[in-house]
């Protein structure tokens, strides 16, 4: 998968990962060891609840989930797995 957005696949992914999941781990996303598409589901269903919270099915709710929809959330979950893989190994020590 080619990289074409500040090492992201694109920008969305970009910006949802930076603005909206950021600094979560993935324990915050109930995550035990699930398949990563289980992650990635979660992670989805997090920034979705995140800008649609009541799911009014306004315009702007419409053009932000537009906008969710190009996200890799196989990358981010991944990317999340990765950045917390040596906090669980210290745990584990």
């Amino acid at each position: 998968m080619e990289k074409t957005y500040n090492g992201w696949t694109n920008y969305a992914t970009w910006r949802v990962n930076l603005e909206l999941v950021d600094g979560l781990s993935p324990r915050d996303m109930d995550w035990d060891g699930m398949p990563l598409s289980g992650l990635a589901y979660a992670i989805k269903e997090y920034v979705e609840y995140i800008i649609c919270p009541l799911r009014a099915n306004t315009l702007a709710e419409n053009y932000a989930l537009a906008f969710v929809s190009d996200v890799n959330w196989s990358e981010i979950a991944k990317h999340m797995i990765e950045n917390y893989a040596d906090q669980w190994e210290e745990e584990a020590a």
